[in-house]
């Protein structure tokens, strides 16, 4: 049986496999580039420094090194983005995205007021430490086990010794929890020595929420982080949440011991009593925020940033309801906005003063409202997604001058295309649009229309002379669908996007055209992300396992084979009854079939054993520890026939 590829790491794994590209490829910036970056020094408030002075705050040891896994490799390297430090943006980089850049690489220990401290700068993520009577409490440890222990051994060296008592999961991404075994061990969990607290449903979201559809995801999420792009003025300059993500990295997960369950929640932990405002369905389906009256400080999960955040993140997801996104920001802000002296997340910079805190939440609160509300108002005016992309230019005035409302993650123009998928769909009503040609097939069509190869290859370059990238890119792409071999058109393609990306305000689309750029140029690379991690494969359900095998399944070349399993887990003590019919994989939890085509009785363990290569589904039923009965050879050609997912399909040719 081939092994699954977990894919709830999407934010992390997809990036150990990275390597750094030769950045000569890259070109200098365009002249039409250079004018239109000079230009945004004059639109937004670069005069106003409080971000600075709020990320510098507090600062007790600035991190500007390594941190290496047990094998001496590097995990997460500060010193790849030194090209940062005390310099002007360059022509190759949009002036705002270069100062949140230079933001998210002030890195260290911070103390947020007393008794409260954070990681910042180690991760994509935060990782926040609250000082109890007898320990410490800790937020979201960060993406990897190696990057969480050196941020905890960073805040020792300052610090009592104290130990960790309890870990808390603000929501159900890898960037929150994925480091908790460098900060606490299993044993002291299940000993009741650690509680290990979480919204309800995080478990089940953290581990499924990637996982069907998660090879694409994965692969798109390359050309999201930039991950194979060189560190520099030229390549990858952040993320827009942070940095980057950690490589070569150790992703964990122990399973929360405590659940929050009610909107609303109060538990004291070590002598710190903390109130839960569960927030499902926002920024992640299972958040929370939390609120530390003595100290009167609001930690925002990942529900209000210094960003404008994605409503649909460009590596593929569920669309997130920006409605009741922005209801729980009003929720917040109603319920802890006169309190509140400090505000804090688990990504960015904390905000202090109750008047700032005010306007802040409720700004945020108002940018996904005007997301949702004005992209609702223009549909019902029979706007397409791209023409209300195209019409919604900005926020308004106010709001966009909001440095925390930029669009450095998410964009205007891509989240309110995705509000208009969350109501509207792939169709945009016009029938023309309703059964269009694939790239190729029209690449072909339009490239013959357009008088062949040549001709478009001369107008194209005729815009990309005018500065007008975004027409030279659709045509290109047309051309390069039709004639992926034209070198000529492929270097201009890959030119055109390079000046997008130069310019682009957005960390993440400035990452996706530069790697498209980098891919036209020298092709895909042919090294594999690799398969997951323990902790993530143990957690699959079988369900969840049962799930992954239907898609993974050629319904055509299997439709006329149609079989009847019963699959019993011998350490579950459970029964899962699947039926092949049609092609189609199908199963029924609890249950049997009466009369069964093959009957198989394995371990949920060994199963996942199989899953981390450490054996096979052959060595294993030869070994006895797999016993089928019935239409054997019928159940091998089943398993032996899935479908390998592509880690490294084309995305800008065929």
């Amino acid at each position: 049986m081939t092994t699954f590829r977990l894919s709830a790491l999407a934010l992390a794994l997809a990036f150990s496999a990275a390597v750094q590209a030769d950045a000569a490829t890259a070109k200098p910036a365009s002249d039409s580039t250079r004018t239109l970056n000079q230009a945004w020094l004059q639109r937004l408030p670069f005069e106003d420094q409080t971000s600075f002075a709020d990320a510098r705050r507090g600062l007790i040891e600035a991190f500007a090194g390594r941190v290496e896994n047990a094998k001496g490799q590097v995990v997460w390297d500060r010193m790849a983005y030194n090209f940062l430090d005390g310099n002007a943006a360059p022509a190759s980089v949009n002036p705002s995205l270069w100062r949140m850049a230079q933001l998210n690489n002030i890195a260290g220990l911070f103390e947020v007021r007393e008794r409260i401290y954070q990681i910042r700068g180690m991760d994509l993520s935060n990782m926040t430490i609250i000082e109890g009577d007898s320990g410490l409490i800790l937020i979201d440890p960060l993406i990897s086990a190696e990057t969480a222990r050196a941020g905890l051994e960073l805040y020792y060296r300052h610090r009592p010794r104290k130990p960790v008592r309890a870990v808390i999961y603000s929501h159900s991404h890898v960037d929150h929890f994925g480091g908790v075994r460098g900060v606490i061990d299993e044993a002291d969990v299940k000993a009741g020595k650690v509680r290990v607290i979480a919204p309800e449903g995080f478990y089940e979201h953290a581990v499924s929420e990637n996982v069907l559809a998660g090879p694409a995801m994965m692969r798109r999420a390359q050309y999201m982080y930039g991950s194979l792009l060189p560190r520099g003025e030229r390549g990858q300059v952040d993320a827009g949440l942070g940095k980057s993500t950690p490589v070569n990295a150790t992703v964990t997960l122990i399973a929360p011991s405590e659940l929050i369950a009610q909107p609303l929640e109060t538990r004291s932990i070590d002598g710190v009593e903390i109130e839960f405002q569960l927030t499902p369905g926002t920024e992640a389906p299972a958040e929370m925020n939390l609120y530390f009256p003595q100290f009167k400080t609001l930690c925002m999960a990942e529900n209000a940033t210094h960003t404008q955040h994605n409503v649909l993140t460009l590596r593929g997801a569920l669309v997130r309801d920006p409605k009741i996104w922005s209801h729980y920001l009003g929720e917040s802000l109603a319920r802890y906005g006169d309190e509140a002296e400090v505000l804090f997340a688990q990504h960015h910079w904390p905000t202090w003063g109750g008047d700032r805190i005010r306007e802040y939440l409720a700004d945020q609160r108002d940018m996904y409202a005007f997301l949702d509300s004005q992209t609702l108002r223009l549909i019902n005016q029979g706007l397409t997604s791209t023409e209300i992309a195209e019409q919604l230019q900005s926020l308004p005035p106010r709001l966009a001058r909001k440095w925390y409302s930029r669009d450095y993650y998410g964009s205007l123009s891509h989240n309110v295309r995705a509000v208009y998928q969350r109501y509207m769909g792939f169709y945009d009503g016009n029938p023309a649009n309703l059964d269009p040609l694939p790239p190729e097939a029209a690449g072909r069509r339009y490239v013959a229309a357009m008088g062949g190869a040549a001709a478009v290859l001369d107008t194209a370059r005729q815009a990309f002379a005018a500065g007008d990238y975004r027409w030279s890119a659709q045509l290109l792409n047309h051309l390069v669908f039709a004639e992926p071999d034209n070198r000529a058109a492929l270097e201009l393609q890959a030119d055109t996007l390079e000046q997008l990306g130069y310019q682009s305000e957005n960390a993440t689309w400035r990452n996706i055209y530069l790697s498209g750029a980098q891919e036209l140029r020298q092709g895909v690379n042919p090294q594999r992300a690799g398969n997951g991690a323990p902790d993530m494969v143990r957690a699959l359900t079988p369900s969840m396992f049962f799930d992954y095998l239907a898609v993974r399944i050629d319904a055509l070349q299997a439709a006329d084979e149609d079989l009847r399993i019963n699959w019993r887990f011998t350490d579950l003590e459970q029964e899962h009854a699947l039926t092949l019919r049609h092609g189609v994989l199908t199963h029924r939890s609890g249950e049997r079939h009466a009369q069964a085509d093959i009957e198989l009785s394995m371990s949920k363990a060994l199963l996942d054993r199989i899953a981390l290569k450490q054996t096979s589904f052959a060595q294993a039923t030869k070994d006895g520890a797999i016993v089928v009965s019935g239409e054997r050879q019928k159940l091998f050609k089943l398993l032996g026939g899935l479908e390998q997912p592509k880690s490294n399909f084309n995305l800008v040719t065929p």
